[in-house]
């Protein structure tokens, strides 16, 4: 930042150039709990580009924080909300603290630890339900079996939790942690602004490397028990098919939430919904034609959604008064989230 002070009235200015890594305007706001020993305070730090984390926490290297917070800048988020983890100031403090902040759209945390990624978890659903939704994205541990991993996802089974495989390597080619990898998908989770389209083939920047590519068999593994996998091809770093780690309800199997974009699409319709509504119904009598009008922005909205292709099809738009409460009115209404495409096969009929 050049600044110069003077003591003479008029009009002056500042600015700051950098030409490192900076966040996107579009993206939206990754929240990062991560340990911070030098910490003097609790406060939540934003960095919008890689120099403020530069200065903040020293250089990237290996999966340190500066280099996570550039992995998530440089893949699409606006910018990243850091709370500071210390002996005084546990993950579940940090977390806390980040779930307050309503623009964060993705969670991230630089532990492996099982125990801290299910808090990590319970914090993603908690401001879900307070109407600040949210992803959380959680790494396996340096050289984790698929089946370990498989394990891992059941352990956290939600469908706002996504695992990422497999565990990155250094500039010198050293094994690290999933971390790094987690980063650069949390990065691009917040700059998409179509929840319909498949994660599967979002390319993945600033990646040195992956510790392993997996097999078919492997792939299909994982991607059936709630991982989901990376690979590199050509040269290029990608994902391979993007699913939550949802797989279960109870002890039942259930493959309602498996795929990431069904979650993404349900927050964005209701999300959209919700606002729209308060924006126009701010001090609304509960009348037949505030329901009325509320029952024609609500079918707004879906319309809105189906052009764009988000949705494929709504139904059963109905508003009425609470027989409750005079004071509330109940929305219901009915759709169907548009698949990504993941597959396309072909059937030839050869004639020799």
């Amino acid at each position: 930042m050049n600044v110069t002070t003077h003591l003479r009235p008029g009009v002056y200015s500042a600015y700051d150039a950098s030409s490192v890594v900076s966040g996107k305007l579009n993206g939206g706001l990754v929240g990062l709990a991560a340990r911070v020993p030098t910490a003097s305070d609790h406060a939540v730090q934003t960095f919008s580009n890689y120099e403020q984390a530069a200065d903040a926490f020293g250089p990237a290297s290996g999966e340190n924080l500066s280099e996570l917070i550039r992995l998530a800048l440089l893949n699409g988020a606006s910018a990243v909300a850091c709370a500071p983890v210390s002996d005084q100031n546990p993950y579940q403090n940090a977390f806390h603290a980040l779930a307050n902040l309503e623009p964060i759209s993705v969670l991230l945390c630089d532990s492996t630890e099982l125990s801290v990624q299910q808090t990590m978890r319970d914090s993603a659903l908690q401001a879900s339900a307070a109407r600040r939704e949210r992803l959380a994205l959680a790494a396996g541990a340096a050289s984790e079996s698929v089946s370990a991993l498989v394990q891992r996802a059941g352990s956290l089974n939600s469908e706002r939790v996504v695992l990422v495989a497999p565990a990155a390597l250094d500039q010198n080619g050293n094994t690290l942690s999933g971390l790094c990898a987690a980063a650069a998908v949390a990065g691009v989770l917040a700059s998409e602004n179509d929840p319909a389209i498949p994660l599967g083939g979002a390319e993945l920047l600033g990646l040195y490397g992956l510790e392993r590519s997996y097999e078919e068999n492997e792939l299909d593994l994982l991607i059936a028990g709630g991982v989901t996998p990376l690979e590199r091809l050509n040269g290029t770093f990608s994902v391979v098919r993007g699913v939550t780690t949802r797989t279960k309800s109870g002890s039942s199997p259930d493959s309602t939430w498996r795929d990431l974009s069904t979650i993404r699409v349900a927050d964005h319709v209701i999300s959209n919904l919700r606002a729209a509504l308060r924006a126009k119904f701010r001090r609304a009598k509960n009348t037949p034609q505030s329901r009325g009008a509320i029952r024609a922005q609500v079918i707004l909205e879906l319309e809105n959604n189906l052009r764009q292709e988000i949705i494929t099809a709504y139904d059963n738009v109905a508003v009425t008064a609470d027989a409750q409460d005079p004071t509330r009115c109940l929305v219901a209404f009915s759709f169907t989230v548009a698949h990504g495409l993941n597959q396309i096969w072909l059937t030839a009929h050869i004639t020799v």
